[in-house]
């Protein structure tokens, strides 16, 4: 069994510095209750992954808003125009990678890999600092593996063994991160007992998960604040 905590005793070893993967995609299936007492935690100068930053004050959007994060690794951010702002500023360092390559780079580090070889940025600023290897004839980037110490996944439905189901385009990057974290602390809509979660909707296996936190909120209203 998986301990079930309270959201603010699930993020209370996330220390400033530390580096944060957040699952999903401009808001939808990000974990809010755990964004919401990370931000009463007051975790500062974090090292933020994630495929973008949602919309001002919404999700992951939050962390960016709030002054949370010291770097960012992600592979769009306009839809939340804080995120451009602190950017050009130089309040925020930003390095924006492909999502395909941003992806891979997080599914090399669960599958202990030593990186991913991929064509894509060749030629543009993306490639700068980065080993190039021909192979064929046709170049390619090394891209690195890509972990942190903690992911915040969102789940609709998980067992007390962490088992869990991500529908549709919740499980954006959840899969490949769940794998990537050191501690992976999953926030559910509905926990349930084992042999409840029908094993073919099981979306990441209880093996990745650390901790599980119940959602503070109705999925109704967590639709309604994306």
């Amino acid at each position: 069994m998986k301990p079930i905590v309270t959201a603010d005793e699930a993020v209370k070893d996330i220390r400033d510095g530390c580096s944060l993967m957040v699952a999903g995609f401009m808001g939808c299936g990000n974990a809010f209750t755990l964004i919401d007492a990370l931000v009463r935690k007051g975790t500062r100068d974090l090292n933020l992954i994630t495929s973008d930053t949602a919309y001002p004050e919404v999700g992951v959007g939050r962390l960016i808003c709030q002054n949370r994060a010291a770097t960012l690794i992600a592979s769009h951010i306009g839809t939340n125009p804080v995120s451009g702002q602190k950017m050009n500023s130089g309040e925020l360092k930003v390095t924006l990678v492909p999502q395909g390559t941003f992806a891979e780079r997080i599914r090399s580090k669960g599958a202990g890999l030593g990186g991913v070889l991929t064509p894509t940025g060749r030629g543009t600023a993306v490639e700068e600092g980065k080993q190039k290897l021909e192979i064929d004839g046709r170049e390619y980037l090394l891209e690195k593996p890509l972990g942190a110490d903690y992911a915040f996944i969102k789940a609709e439905m998980a067992d007390r063994y962490g088992n869990a189901w991500l529908p549709a385009a919740t499980k954006n990057m959840a899969v490949v991160m769940a794998m990537a974290a050191d501690h992976v602390i999953l926030e559910a809509e509905k926990i349930v007992e084992p042999g409840e979660l029908d094993p073919d909707r099981v979306t990441i296996p209880g093996i990745f998960v650390s901790t599980i936190v119940k959602s503070e909120l109705p999925a109704a209203n967590l639709q309604q604040k994306a």
